[in-house]
C-alpha cells in the first residue's frame, strides 16, 4: 500500500511560525513534524510515499529529498496554487494508482496508523478516530459496530468521536469529482451517509498541530517522554 502525505496548505494558523517555513518542516523534538511521519510509514511497512507541495514547496523537497534516508521512496505531487483536501488527493492519483491508499493528514501526530486491511468491500474510506480534543468537543461523527455514522441512535447512546485525519481511502472517493480545488469532507460525509465507510477508535495520543502553542506542547510532552 502506497502513502500520501498532505502537505501543501498555507500554514496561515502558525504564523509567524510558517512566514518562512512551511509547516511540514516545523520542529518537534528536534526534527521536523513530517519527518516523524515517515518514520511510522516505514515502520509499518509501507515503501512508497506520496507527498502534495505548494507553500514554499522546495524547502519540502530539499529537506526530505527522495526519502532514501528514511527507508522510502518519495514523489511530490506540486500544485501551483493549494487544491484543497480532495482537490490535492485528486491531482495526485496519477502517482497512487487505483489501489486503497494510506492518506495521513500533515497536520497533526498520532502514535498509530490505521489498520491498513480494514477497508471493506465497497466501502470507499476507513477512518481513525480519536477522542475528541479540549478545541473541537463536539467531534466528527459516531462509531457504531466499525460503521461510521453522522449521529448516534439517540442523544448520548453513543459518542461522538474525532476524525484523526488519518484514513485508508479508495481513489474512487475523489476521482469523479471536476479537477480543481475541493474539500474532502463533504464527500466523505456523503459516502457515510451511503454506508460505505468503516472506522475505529484510537485512545492513544492524538495531537492536531494546528496552533504555535498546541506545536509547543507536544515538543515539550516527547521531550519529556524520552529515556
Amino acid at each position: 500500500m502506497k502513502a500520501m502525505i498532505l502537505a501543501a496548505g498555507l500554514g496561515t494558523r502558525m504564523r509567524p511560525l510558517t512566514d518562512t517555513c512551511p509547516k511540514p518542516l516545523l520542529p518537534v523534538d528536534g526534527r521536523p513534524l513530517i519527518e516523524h511521519h515517515l518514520a511510522r510509514l516505514a515502520r509499518a511497512g509501507i515503501a512508497e510515499v506520496v507527498i502534495n507541495i505548494s507553500y514554499r514547496a522546495e524547502q519540502i523537497v530539499r529537506a526530505l529529498g527522495d526519502g532514501e534516508r528514511f527507508g522510502l521512496s518519495i514523489r511530490y505531487s506540486r500544485e501551483a496554487a493549494p487544491l484543497e483536501t480532495g482537490g490535492g488527493i485528486q491531482a495526485a492519483l496519477p502517482l497512487l494508482g487505483e489501489a486503497p491508499f494510506l492518506l495521513v493528514n500533515g497536520d497533526v501526530w498520532c502514535e498509530a496508523l490505521p489498520d491498513l486491511r480494514a477497508l471493506g468491500k465497497g466501502d470507499l474510506a476507513h477512518l481513525l478516530l480519536v477522542d475528541n480534543p479540549g478545541h473541537h468537543p463536539q467531534g466528527d461523527f459516531c462509531l457504531r459496530r466499525g460503521r461510521v455514522v453522522a449521529e448516534g441512535k439517540a442523544a448520548g447512546s453513543e459518542a461522538r468521536l474525532t476524525y484523526s485525519g488519518l484514513a485508508v481511502i479508495d481513489p474512487s472517493l475523489v476521482a469523479n469529482e471536476p479537477p480543481g480545488a475541493f474539500a474532502l469532507a463533504p464527500l466523505l460525509r456523503a459516502a457515510i451517509g451511503d454506508d460505505r465507510v468503516s472506522g475505529e477508535h484510537f485512545s492513544g495520543r492524538w495531537v492536531d498541530v494546528g496552533t504555535p502553542e498546541r506545536l509547543a506542547a507536544l515538543d515539550k510532552h516527547l521531550r519529556c517522554r524520552r529515556p
